[in-house]
């Protein structure tokens, strides 16, 4: 059985770029190459709350995910959320991601919402939902980077 992770991380730095970095380590993913997929859950996977990704695999790598970010500059609040469910038995499910400069409780109802209509889009039975959320106030004059990433699996070489 697969497994996907998920990770979460908040950063502030002086510049952009540099906020989204420090998230990636604070979610302990920063040393990848990350490919985003969209949101569908493969059949046979174990889905799992971690925080912090343990090592993945070697530094350059690929890695695959579904990605939850904001960034801001501050004043201001980054909020990132990711909602899952899997079908009943073992079979496929769904991510939903959102973000923006807003507080926490606005992504997770945003999310569950999407969640729900694109569980309505297919046949499946879903299972119990899930919800990650990240967020973080912007001090003026800094950038600041909220994420949420289901990590798929371990690294893959690039090249």
């Amino acid at each position: 059985m697969s497994t996907i992770r998920i990770v979460w991380g908040v950063a502030s730095a002086p510049t952009a770029m540099s906020s989204y970095d420090a998230a990636l380590a604070d979610a302990g993913v920063e040393n990848y190459n990350l490919v985003s997929v969209s949101s569908v859950i493969p059949a046979d996977t174990h889905v799992e709350a971690v925080g912090t990704a343990p090592d993945l695999g070697p530094a350059g790598e690929r890695l695959t995910v579904v990605e939850a970010r904001a960034t801001v500059a501050g004043p201001g609040r980054a909020s990132a959320a990711l909602a899952w469910s899997q079908s009943v038995e073992n079979g496929p499910g769904l991510f939903y991601e959102t973000s923006g400069e807003t507080d926490s409780e606005d992504v997770e109802r945003r999310v569950l919402e999407g969640l729900a209509a694109g569980q309505e889009l297919r046949d499946w039975e879903f299972a119990d939902t899930q919800v990650a959320t990240e967020s973080i106030q912007a001090k003026p004059g800094e950038h600041t980077t909220a994420l949420v990433l289901a990590v798929y699996g371990e690294s893959e070489p690039i090249c």
